[in-house]
């Protein structure tokens, strides 16, 4: 199974200094920063997942590129942009669909897409869809059209299958070279299963699952069985925007064969607690904001609820603090004093000792084989602006993909005993 890292322009600076919080003023940010791949000596995932939603900005969902790289992009393409010209990895497109769900139509033509596919040279390419994200396995009874929201549903599935069967023939009469994969959507197993059903007659063999993000395992597992009942041995499915680890055995009987995901890198600095993976389990961050750049405490000072210089005294201490403690000089409870008595001043709603103590106590940074905790050490452990949270979600990323390599590994073995016998 195949896990592919989807695109938003998330680098890192090699220039910066975690000690002095500097960057050389050398740095050109397109030129000099890194994207995950090129942060670890060994792989983190299989391959690149690029939207044109995400290139180009759509409505109110404005582009994560500059207009200096969109040209590039499309000028260089996407092996040369990304910097994988000499990596194994292959760089899949789709249209991000979600950034005109609000639309009654999709505002591409299947041409304007497969133009974006063939010019930036993309190895996969999904077709023009329309997202459903309702869930309503009541609408397959009678009374369906009576629903406005189910009518709206069968409508985006009709306008995603037509728009599917355009981007194929398109396909087949140019004879281009990348692969075209099909998008499904649906809004219970009954209807992914006809969409799949539709995709296959029309010559898919690769199809990508739409507007499951939200859903519950059950509900994802439920579809894929009744795909499984119509499907190809040979079609491989693709689930867009979903991990849940714990079933990718499930999964990978039920067809799938590949995936896409931010969460590994999102959770470093959205998630309130589990914000370090680690092989077993996650760990929560330890906060130290930055005094001139944290909005919520900022707005603290110019209010003149909390002393500025006093913030920036315990800044100071905490920092210390967690360094001497690393190198072995501080003690525990001395360190968390400082830690607690900070974390309190930003935010006295929460008491995080004990939380921060089991963190300390077990430095999984110290346990880390990953690039980026061997060359930061503590410095990934501590939610503290973007060039350490951003690492500190790369590092999330090179433990997901071993997590998922690991029981891939032993689903195989798995199979290959039952074989034997």
């Amino acid at each position: 199974m195949k896990y592919f890292f989807p695109d938003s322009q998330d680098t890192v600076d090699p220039s910066f200094d975690f000690e002095k919080e500097t960057r050389s003023i050398e740095r050109v940010r397109h030129r000099d920063d890194q994207y995950a791949h090129e942060v670890f000596s060994e792989p983190a995932f299989d391959g690149l997942l690029v939207s044109k939603g995400i290139v180009d900005g759509y409505g109110n969902t404005g582009s994560r590129y500059t207009l200096a790289q969109r040209h590039r992009l499309y000028r260089e393409g996407v092996r040369s942009f990304f910097r994988v010209d000499n990596r194994n990895l292959s760089i899949m497109g789709d249209c991000g669909a979600f950034t005109y769900v609000r639309e009654p139509e999709p505002p591409y033509t299947v041409e304007q897409v497969i133009d974006f596919y063939v010019e930036c040279g993309f190895d996969h390419g999904i077709s023009v869809d329309h997202v459903i994200f309702n869930y309503q396995p009541k609408w397959d009874t009678a009374g369906f059209f009576e629903d406005v929201e189910a009518a709206d549903a069968r409508r985006r599935q009709e306008i995603t299958l037509s728009l599917a069967a355009e981007f194929m023939a398109y396909h087949r009469k140019h004879k281009l070279a990348f692969e075209p994969m099909g998008a499904a959507q649906g809004w219970s197993p009954r209807s992914y299963a006809h969409s799949v059903l539709e995709l296959q007659k029309i010559g898919y063999e690769y199809i990508a699952l739409g507007g499951m993000v939200a859903l519950k395992t059950k509900d994802i597992l439920a579809c894929l069985r009744a795909m499984s009942e119509i499907r190809h041995p040979k079609t491989r499915l693709h689930l867009l925007g979903v991990t849940r680890t714990d079933h990718l055995e499930d999964f990978a009987n039920l067809g799938v064969w590949s995936f896409d995901s931010t969460s590994p890198l999102r959770q470093a600095f959205k998630d309130d607690k589990d914000n370090y993976y680690s092989p077993e389990r996650t760990y929560t961050a330890i906060r130290i904001p930055q005094v001139n750049a944290n909005p919520a405490l900022m707005k603290r000072i110019s209010s003149g609820q909390v002393s500025q210089d006093q913030a920036k005294k315990l800044e100071r201490l905490a920092l210390e603090a967690i360094k001497q403690y690393d190198s072995g000089a501080w003690e525990l409870e001395k360190a968390l004093d400082a830690l607690v008595e900070y974390d309190n001043f930003c935010d006295p709603r929460k008491d995080m000792r004990e939380i921060y103590r089991e963190v300390l106590t077990e430095q999984p940074w110290k346990h880390c084989g990953c690039d980026v905790c061997c060359k930061l050490g503590y410095h990934v452990i501590l939610f503290r602006g973007a060039e350490r949270n951003r690492r500190r979600g790369f590092h999330n990323v090179w433990v997901f993909y071993r997590r998922v390599q690991d029981r891939i590994d032993r689903l195989a073995a798995k199979q290959a005993d039952s074989v034997g016998r």
